[in-house]
């Protein structure tokens, strides 16, 4: 059972759902283009969780965009992240009108096949894309890529704390990264500067596919937590990461809910359904006329903290108040 506290929640997406409305409203009809065809592909490591796809088809159909009608949502998957270059490719050969680079992992891929085309892309990532090399600035990205990410300075530390407010006694605890993410550097770095604010040591377990997970956990031993970075791949695996943490007895935090809703112990981040809310009002402003380079790329404001008793209750630990009086939503 989800258990809304107060009604923050409620009212936070009564609001951002009236605003996506309304300030979709004028540009409704513009999209509505009978007979015109608007093919958006959509490519990531394994299938999107509902909480990500609905929203954004949903922002989509509220700007005139509908499936069957006006627009065809052409996905690419890929199995894990060394297929992507491929995935990319053949949405290109299928001559879609924009690319929806969804999850870290698809960033570059879809930039390097588009390169050399047309096809604009739009991203949600947790990555900064100065820094990965895919925007000149978020201002105004240049080239053909725009989007919405979801790195913001200090979420990686202020799990890092949530971990030790659970566990007064924390001094050691792991960080789960992929290896070969343009993010895994700066998350790392982050993750490392909020450890040794808090005097605690950070053990760093880089996995390249979802096959050395196990291996990972395994190598844990000596870590009394688990930090996960925001990455596709382990959104794709993320029942099996929180059984892993469940067997390890490791205390795990993570970027969003859709972890936690699988047995993660607690998330700290955006709500990413606004996010690809965001990033279909891209979209369609792209297909629109807009030009990639000149939209800028955008940011979340507001994070949202979630809580699973249940898995809490399973490891044997009991939430500070504290920690509970700030949740937006608690899982039992």
């Amino acid at each position: 059972m989800t258990r809304p506290l107060g009604n923050r929640a409620k009212r936070r997406a009564l609001f951002l759902g009236a605003g996506f409305v309304l300030a979709a409203w004028p540009f409704a009809a513009d999209a509505q283009q009978p007979g015109k065809l608007r093919r958006v592909g959509f490519m990531r490591v394994g299938a999107p969780p509902p909480g990500f796809i609905e929203p954004f088809r949903f922002q989509l159909r509220v700007l005139g965009l509908i499936e069957g009608q006006n627009l065809a949502i052409e996905f690419g998957l890929a199995e894990n992240a060394a297929q992507l270059p491929d995935v990319a490719k053949d949405l290109v050969s299928r001559k879609v009108d924009v690319i929806v680079a969804s999850g870290t992992p698809s960033v570059v891929p879809a930039r390097n096949a588009t390169s050399a085309t047309s096809i604009p892309v739009v991203f949600v990532a947790a990555l900064d894309p100065v820094a990965a090399g895919v925007a000149k600035s978020l201002a105004r990205p240049g080239g053909n890529v725009t989007g919405v990410s979801a790195v913001f300075a200090d979420v990686t530390g202020k799990r890092v704390q949530l971990l030790r407010e659970l566990l007064p006694q924390l001094s050691r605890t792991a960080v789960l990264v992929r290896a070969g993410s343009p993010a895994t550097a700066q998350y790392v770095r982050e993750a490392e500067s909020a450890a040794a604010k808090l005097r605690m040591e950070l053990h760093v377990l880089a996995v390249r596919d979802p096959s050395e997970l196990e291996a990972a956990f395994g190598s844990s031993h000596r870590a009394s937590a688990l930090l996960v970075a925001d990455d596709a791949m382990f959104t794709a695996h993320r029942g099996r990461i929180a059984q892993l943490a469940l067997k390890h007895r490791l205390p795990s935090a993570y970027g969003f809910s859709e972890m936690v809703e699988v047995g993660g112990l607690l998330a700290y981040g955006p709500h990413y359904g606004d996010l690809y809310r965001l990033a279909a009002v891209q979209v369609h402003e792209i297909l629109k006329g807009a030009k990639p380079a000149d939209l800028p790329i955008e940011q979340p404001t507001k994070f949202e903290l979630i809580i699973n008793l249940k898995t809490a209750m399973a490891l044997g630990l009991e939430v500070p108040p504290s920690i509970l009086a700030r949740a937006d939503e608690v899982i039992e």
